[in-house]
């Protein structure tokens, strides 16, 4: 795959995007059939759950299998035995997923698992948070140092994808985003392997999105068995963008590849520590759920699961695009990851700060609410006829 001219790479990018994709849709009904049968749900719950009923919990089955049988089918055009390693990882963490969601895991021993599945990755993969390219002036750093800072960001992008998981559409969404972006700089950087696996993942998410945001007997939430397989193929697709044999890194030698990748995980990853933070400064387990996320905010507010989700889409869109204007405009890498930190930082602690300190009588406030009404878009024709396509398919 890596050695493909140019003019074969849109087939490449292209087949096993609509093969997951024609994959997941024909599996969904059965696997929300399956869900029900075995009583996989996810009930309403005061404390952290924000729907009104049970809703099947096999998401990540359904997403797993678009990929994997999307990357067999395009094994027989291309050659893809590196995707190996992020197969077998994503399926062990579809695993420990599964059990979460079925039995219910304590942090701690997730947490380990995670770690483990980590150091696989490296194992395996031979990739790792081994370079700063430029960052604050360094450059290659010492394997001690690299392999903690792995283990840390790494686990933190994992359970960053998973606690975002609050509303319709939204960690899917995210995901969708992060792997087109990924997947248009692996392509650009000729990486085959990476950018077959971005297709195969914006692909396979995005019936599943559809069916989450539009679908009504047909939807289906992606539970832990999904969020962490979507952060653990997030942390993969940032180990090859920072390790030192990056082909990003290496066609784009101005550009700074680790804020690029916080501007692409922006929201969850600054929302995320601004909560954990916020739990451990109550004297109370960062890993103990309520409801303080960002989309919690917007609810709280009157937004629609859609318009909640829309809303959080352009506050990460936003950072991506700061990220590439210093980019283009000669920041060096300190100057984009500065411009990346502080954009996350506003979009996610100076939002929800600035909105809960908000008199509720004055403009700002009154202007979100008059927000929050338009984005019910759930009466409208057009969301009603994808509903019911949704819920036939």
């Amino acid at each position: 795959m890596l050695g493909l001219p140019w003019n074969l790479w849109l087939p490449g990018i292209v087949v096993p995007f609509v093969v997951a994709m024609l994959l997941v849709f024909a599996a969904h009904p059965v696997i929300i059939r399956i869900a029900r049968k075995m009583q996989v749900l996810d009930k309403p719950d005061e404390e952290r759950k924000i729907q009104d009923y049970p809703v099947p919990v096999m998401g990540g089955v359904a997403v797993i299998w678009g990929i994997i049988v999307g990357a067999g089918i395009t094994s027989m055009f291309f050659n893809s035995f590196a995707l190996f390693p992020t197969i077998v990882a994503i399926t062990v963490m579809l695993y420990i997923g599964l059990a979460d969601d079925i039995l219910g895991l304590s942090p701690t021993v997730r947490l380990i698992l995670e770690i483990c599945l980590i150091g696989f990755i490296i194992w395996m993969d031979h990739r790792n948070m081994n370079h700063f390219h430029g960052l604050f002036g360094i450059q290659e750093i010492p394997t001690y140092l690299a392999y903690p800072l792995v283990f840390f960001a790494g686990a933190g992008i994992i359970n960053s994808i998973n606690m975002i998981d609050g509303v319709d559409g939204l960690s899917s969404g995210l995901c969708i985003m992060a792997s087109l972006t990924f997947g248009a700089f692996f392509a650009l950087s000729k990486e085959g392997t990476m950018a077959v696996m971005c297709s195969l993942t914006a692909g396979a998410l995005i019936p599943f999105f559809l069916h989450n945001v539009f679908g009504k007997t047909s939807k289906m939430f992606i539970g832990d068995s999904g969020t962490l397989m979507m952060g653990i193929l997030m942390t993969i697709y940032t180990l090859h963008i920072v390790d030192k044999n990056s082909y990003v890194a290496y066609n784009f030698p101005n550009m700074g590849v680790v804020a690029f990748c916080i501007s692409v995980l922006s929201v969850p990853v600054f929302d995320t520590l601004r909560v954990m933070t916020a739990r451990v400064l109550r004297g109370i387990s960062p890993f103990k759920a309520d409801k303080s996320h960002l989309h919690h905010l917007f609810i709280e507010i009157g937004f629609s699961h859609v318009g909640t989700s829309l809303f959080v889409f352009i506050l990460n869109g936003l950072n991506i695009v700061m990220w590439f204007l210093s980019w283009q405009l000669g920041f060096d890498a300190t100057g984009q990851f500065l411009v990346v930190v502080a954009v996350g930082l506003i979009n996610t602690t100076g939002v929800y700060l600035t909105v809960r300190r908000m008199n509720h009588k004055h403009l700002p406030y009154r202007v979100l609410k008059w927000l929050a009404e338009k984005s019910h878009f759930e009466p409208s024709p057009f969301y009603m006829t994808i509903r019911k396509l949704m819920d036939i398919v």
